[in-house]
């Protein structure tokens, strides 16, 4: 807990905003309008965290061109967020946290395998101010988690070293990634259970913010003041 901490590195779905059942939803609708039998929960266990293009090629378990990924992504997300948008929310207490996040002087940035629509969709709602120094997603040619590659760029974004920076995750893949990229990190259980998000590298499992907060969290990592 006392090592150097000069960046948080925010998964977004499910881990700011509580769109993982609304994820679940838009595949369930996806497939009725398309006449597919989907296991969604097989499916989201096999693609949280990775970008859409692979998110589609384990749909379809075949290998697809990029306009096919791009139409199918877009298909489906546009379904999630007319589902998501009349219920938004945070996760609870997320944009009081990251406001103490930066009231400490950290660097914020955000690493998602979402693609730029669900980005500017829960940045709109969320209406955070500032706004996270560096937003690294999912259709920008990185591959998705566990790879480490989506937090790495968003530390080079920032300028923060690997091992400087707290990656919060609600999933597994994400949580893997962040041990990839030499990142500590803090589970939010969201939508899996400590046990399913544990690691040596991980420095808490809550089931929010509220309750991070509670625990006096930021005050008990090493912060380096100038």
């Amino acid at each position: 807990m006392r090592m150097r901490t000069d960046a948080i590195i925010f998964d977004m779905d499910g881990t700011m905003i509580d769109s993982m059942p609304w994820h679940a939803q838009a595949w369930v609708e996806f497939a009725r309008r398309r006449g597919m039998d989907i296991d969604v929960p097989d499916l989201m266990a096999r693609t949280t965290g990775r970008n859409g293009t692979e998110c589609i090629v384990e749909l379809l378990g075949r290998p697809v061109s990029q306009d096919e990924a791009d139409a199918l992504t877009h298909e489906k997300e546009t379904i999630y967020r007319e589902l998501f948008a009349p219920r938004f929310s945070e996760v609870a207490g997320f944009r009081q946290f990251a406001a103490q996040v930066r009231a400490r002087g950290l660097k914020v940035a955000v690493g998602t395998a979402g693609d730029i629509g669900n980005v500017e969709f829960a940045l709109g709602h969320l209406g955070l101010e500032p706004a996270p120094q560096a937003i690294v997603r999912g259709d920008e040619g990185l591959p998705g988690k566990p790879q480490p590659a989506i937090f790495l760029e968003a530390a080079r974004r920032i300028a923060a070293a690997p091992e400087h920076c707290i990656v919060f995750e609600d999933a597994p893949f994400g949580i893997e990634a962040a041990r990839r990229a030499g990142m500590r990190a803090v589970a939010i259980c969201s939508t899996h259970t400590p046990e399913q998000l544990a690691g040596p590298h991980v420095l808490a499992a809550v089931r929010d913010y509220t309750e991070l907060m509670n625990t006096d969290f930021l005050e008990s990592i090493h912060v380096a003041t100038a």
